[in-house]
């Protein structure tokens, strides 16, 4: 078997790189900038110009960009050779596609039509897919969700939340998902379907938010606020925080919670609970 690996540079295609790696393989890993070394033999491209890629006969392909610029680069990289495509959207697509934010709100209906049409090109093409839709994702020091509240913690010492934070979340590490990509890949069962990929414990939002704050070896200073107080600061301290908006604090008291029960029975998905553990100075590590 080979694989390649599309956004292996990003914090999911690390993770799978390495699990690939433990397995005894060696694959290819696409990125748009030139790398070399690690566990991975690079190649350096854009999937959004798939006519210039020259690219090996693989038998797997892991996706961790958007879903839609492999559903159009598909017939032009596929070889015969190629059996399962698995790719990564996000559960936000149930959740957030209502979203008040027009930016997201496109993103979200480009991923919903991105994973149809790449359903529709694998199918055409007899290759095996699976769509996989991950809760909230982190890896501490280097993604965009948990750790940027750990980021602000770090700077305030208190997190004020919207209201009380009662809304439920399922926290999923980033190399659970690349060991459960790995099964899926393997997995006859699992072709053909999209799955929640949920992290393996229900926590409020607050409480989520309380474990970071242990995580940090700090006492918890949670604050409960009325949504114009935390508009407000919010004000003062989002600008800190790329690709945060205000739309977050309505949702902290919103359920956001899937079931596991089929990615369970098909490709055995048993991630982690959620007890964060933070390097003191939150060093970003290369993926």
């Amino acid at each position: 078997m080979r694989s390649l690996v599309i956004g292996a540079s990003g914090i999911v295609g690390g993770y799978i790189v390495e699990q690939l790696a433990r397995l005894g393989e060696r694959p290819l890993a696409l990125s748009r900038l030139p790398r070399t070394g690690g566990k991975a033999d690079w190649l350096s491209g854009d999937l959004a110009e798939p006519a210039r890629l020259r690219l090996p006969n693989v038998d797997v392909i892991y996706c961790t960009v958007e879903v839609g610029l492999l559903a159009d680069a598909l017939p032009l990289i596929a070889n015969p050779d190629l059996k399962r495509v698995v790719a990564f959207t996000s559960t936000s697509v149930i959740t957030k596609i209502a979203s008040e934010i027009p930016e997201e709100r496109e993103l979200l209906e480009r991923l919903a039509d991105g994973e149809k049409r790449l359903a529709v090109v694998c199918a055409q093409r007899g290759i095996g897919w699976t769509i996989l839709r991950p809760t909230l994702i982190y890896a501490e020091g280097r993604d965009g969700n948990v750790s940027r509240l750990a980021r602000l913690i770090r700077l305030l010492g208190v997190l004020p939340l919207m209201g009380d934070g009662r809304g439920l979340r399922q926290p999923v590490h980033a190399e659970d998902l690349a060991i459960g990509a790995v099964a899926a890949a393997a997995s006859p069962a699992a072709s053909g379907k999209i799955y929640a990929v949920p992290g393996g414990e229900v926590v409020s939002y607050k409480e989520m938010v309380g474990r970071i704050f242990d995580a940090l070896h700090k006492p918890r200073r949670i604050i409960s606020t009325p949504p114009w107080l935390w508009r407000a600061a919010f004000t003062l301290v989002g600008p800190l925080f790329l690709n945060a908006n205000v739309a977050m604090g309505n949702r902290m008291a919103k359920d956001m919670v899937f079931d596991a029960g089929p990615a369970e029975a098909d490709f055995g998905w048993t991630p982690r609970g959620f007890r964060p553990q933070f390097e003191p100075d939150l060093r970003q590590r290369s993926a």
